[in-house]
């Protein structure tokens, strides 16, 4: 082990190969993000995630799990989670009239996220996994087609507290939690994925609005993740590669002392720095140079996997000509994301009457 593994990398399939072994053994590799594509049953999951626990028990197993249309597993007794608009929607439903029921909506609201972030967080460790990116802390402008009704509201406040109900579930699951994607991505229409999006606002109109969930949850929030969105009044660079944004505003101003993610560095959005497109080494250097205590390559390792290698070898060939220095604090940020309590086996969580109500709750 050095002293800081960054990088959380994927695989092709539904089994460890040899290739994935080796380079989930590498010392720089902190963790492995799940999609779709690596799912069959809960069964293969969980022989699966057991694998590569049985490579190193440190890693993070992560996943993109938030409900809605992102929802990697979702057969095989899989609950078929809310969009967080939903949430939102039941805040806003006073319940007047032939619908009324006890407690306002906003009071539901709370309980019904929750209870989405408990089973979230039990299902998923049932299986194996450690982890999830969520909840998405965007303002639903109504303008993004890539947020869309991922977002709990336009107001931040609503926001905020919905996004705090659901870690509550999270947190009574064991998972740890991940604001995205500071400091708000809802504004723009481009999709970071395949274009560079250009917020020109203020900083003081995203800080008063987009922004405003993230110090109301600094006490809350375990980890973040920043948007691959260019704020040319604030920086020349997106908040994931931008000192600005990372240190000066999310760190010290905010102060926000959890672990900071890239989001994918495959993204269009992060492979265009001060104009040029850059290597993944060098998306990775200036993301961990800005900030960052950890960043993700995602879908890169189908087929040979060429640039899953390309990146291992060139941070560590940055590490031994001193281009990059570990971070034994970002390394600590990273194990205090792994869960501290054992996880619930599936035929015992069905039972559980917590669980049970909690399915009741869900819109």
């Amino acid at each position: 082990m050095t002293e800081h593994a960054p990088l959380i990398i994927d695989i092709a399939g539904t089994e460890l190969t040899a290739t994935d072994r080796r380079r989930l053994v590498h010392p720089l590799v902190g963790g492995i993000i799940l999609f779709a594509r690596n799912w069959v049953d809960r069964a293969q999951l969980l022989q699966l995630t057991s694998s590569i626990k049985a490579v190193r028990d440190d890693l993070l197993i992560c996943v993109d799990h938030e409900g809605g249309r992102v929802q990697r597993f979702r057969t095989d007794g899989f609950t078929h989670l809310p969009p967080m608009r939903a949430l939102g929607e039941m805040w806003m439903d006073d319940g007047k009239g032939a619908k009324a029921v006890p407690g306002s909506g906003a009071l539901r609201a709370t309980n019904a996220a929750t209870a989405a972030g408990y089973v979230l967080g039990t299902e998923l460790r049932a299986c194996g996994v450690d982890f999830s990116f969520t909840p998405v802390l965007d303002l639903d402008w109504g303008e993004s087609g890539v947020i869309g009704d991922r977002a709990f509201h336009r107001d931040p406040r609503v926001v905020a507290l919905l996004a705090k109900s659901l870690m509550h579930g999270l947190l009574q699951a064991g998972m740890a939690n991940c604001g995205k994607h500071f400091p708000g991505h809802g504004f723009v229409k481009a999709d970071s994925h395949t274009e560079v999006p250009v917020d020109k606002r203020s900083l003081k109109a995203i800080l008063a609005d987009d922004a405003a969930p993230y110090p109301w949850l600094s006490t809350t929030l375990t980890s973040v993740m920043p948007a691959h969105v260019i704020y040319p009044k604030v920086d020349s660079r997106p908040a994931g590669f931008s000192q600005r944004w990372l240190q000066d505003i999310l760190r010290c101003q905010m102060r926000f002392d959890g672990a900071i993610f890239s989001d994918d560095l495959s993204m269009e959005g992060a492979r265009r720095i001060d104009g040029q497109v850059v290597s993944y080494t060098d998306a990775a250097l200036a993301a961990l140079e800005a900030g960052c205590d950890l960043v993700l390559l995602c879908n890169q390792s189908l087929g040979e996997g060429k640039a899953v290698d390309e990146l291992i070898d060139g941070l560590a060939a940055a590490l031994a000509k001193g281009r990059w220095q570990p971070n034994v604090d970002s390394e600590s940020r990273r194990l205090a994301l792994l869960p501290e309590t054992m996880p619930q086996p599936w035929d015992e969580l069905m039972l559980q009457p917590a669980y049970m109500q909690a399915l009741d709750l869900l819109p």
